[in-house]
């Protein structure tokens, strides 16, 4: 396919060429073209240009007829969203937990009732594989209408062996049914069940001796995940679940820092992918993650929901150097979203951060939390034809007009949506 004319094309390639992810003043670098044009071929990227310069090619001018013209006259193009955290293996809404929010019940107090993570373990463990598959194929396919083209997609409202790894093997067979990218993580670690309340270590057996082991086997996770907070998983606990994934040889990445300040140093030598939240983060973490490639990948919507005053600190975080993304925390419970340009949104106006920078996090720096940044996150020749049209003349208004989808088109791996989703069912 061609894509031609476009307004601002958005390559998000880097004029200093420095390694690894974005940080600092090249978070704003978004590598702008002005009636630009794109070339894609065998769901690839093969040349990036001005319109000018692409319809004198002799290559397209023999092979016209046989491409797909796409005019992006007065329109935004950028990379496909990476949203590198997200759970989309439930079954229901929790609005018993929504309503009692609203009359002032704290996160903690709705966990301790009964709510929160646990009440959605019912219907994950009693929903049968295909209607697994089935709504977490609809999550993907509304997410793609928002402009997002690869996704982290987690497991943790099983917290059985049984239950975990259903909700592995469905994301998978999801995954296998859209055009984009789905990368899996395994996270068993989200809290422990009710039935391992009074021996919590036997849980973390569990996780380190069963659930990874057969993940890894299985093939089924890319990643494991754990929730290190107050109420949730100690550090200890999950540096042996860590271990265990290493010894397994899965990556790990963790949510960490979103209720109470945990120090991260020690989890360092695990090479984490991300840490995510971050709201309650140390001066000293702060200095050692801006030496570092691991991503501090934030996520506003669950402040927004949770209806916090306070959100993690990007400016601080950005402005000491460390690699910041950010994804939409799609959950039940704490963020139930799956528009990417609402948590820009709540980035710019509730944490300071500028479009550019917005754009940045949610493009490059999310593909460098999943590790795909060699395929994802910018529109260059060699990476994968995953592009985002909006309907806007300039960039800026993706965050701008809150709540509103201005996405006109989202190309997966070539593949045009809503076409995507014929393809997938047929």
């Amino acid at each position: 396919m061609f894509l031609a004319n476009i307004g601002q094309l958005l390559t998000l390639r880097s004029g200093s060429c420095k390694p690894g992810p974005r940080r600092g003043a090249d978070l704003g670098e978004l590598g702008i073209i002005h009636d630009a044009a794109v070339l894609c071929i065998g769901g690839k990227i093969v040349s990036v240009g001005s319109t000018k310069d692409a319809l004198r090619d002799p290559w397209l001018k023999k092979h016209r007829k046989n491409i797909t013209d796409i005019d992006c006259s007065g329109r935004v193009v950028i990379p496909g969203f990476a949203d590198s955290h997200t759970h989309p293996a439930f079954i229901g809404p929790r609005l018993v937990d929504f309503e009692k929010r609203i009359q002032g019940a704290s996160y903690e107090e709705i966990a301790a009732a009964g709510g929160g993570i646990r009440s959605s373990l019912n219907g994950v463990r009693n929903a049968t594989k295909p209607a697994l598959v089935a709504k977490i194929l609809s999550v993907l396919q509304d997410m793609a209408a928002y402009g997002t083209t690869t996704v982290e997609a987690k497991s943790g409202y099983g917290l059985s062996l049984e239950s975990e790894i259903k909700s592995l093997a469905a994301i998978r067979e999801a995954s296998s049914r859209w055009p984009g990218t789905v990368v899996p993580t395994l996270l068993g670690a989200h809290t422990i069940p009710q039935e391992f309340r009074s021996q919590p270590e036997k849980y973390v057996e569990l996780i380190c001796n069963e659930m990874i082991p057969r993940a890894a086997t299985l093939k089924l996770a890319q990643f494991v995940d754990v929730f290190c907070d107050k109420g949730a998983f100690t550090a200890e606990q999950t540096e042996q679940i860590f271990t265990a994934a290493k010894d397994n040889r899965l990556p790990v990445r963790a949510h960490m820092c979103q209720l109470s300040e945990t120090e991260l140093q020690p989890f360092l030598r695990f090479d984490p992918a991300s840490f995510d939240h971050l709201d309650h983060i140390r001066d000293d973490d702060i200095q050692a993650l801006s030496r570092l490639d691991t991503i501090a990948t934030l996520v506003p919507g669950a402040n927004y929901f949770l209806g916090l005053k306070d959100y993690p600190n990007a400016r601080r975080l950005i402005d000491a150097g460390v690699p910041v993304a950010l994804a939409t925390d799609y959950n039940p419970g704490t963020s139930p979203t799956l528009s990417m340009p609402l948590a820009m949104s709540l980035a710019c106006t509730h944490m300071k951060m500028s479009p550019a920078e917005a754009i940045s996090a949610s493009t490059i720096n999310g593909a460098w939390a999943l590790r795909l940044a060699d395929r994802k996150g910018s529109i260059e020749p060699g990476k994968d034809a995953d592009l985002a049209v909006f309907a806007v003349s300039d960039y800026r208004e993706i965050p701008y007009w809150f709540g509103a989808n201005h996405c006109a088109m989202t190309v997966l791996s070539g593949v045009i949506a809503p076409l995507a989703w014929t393809l997938a069912t047929t």
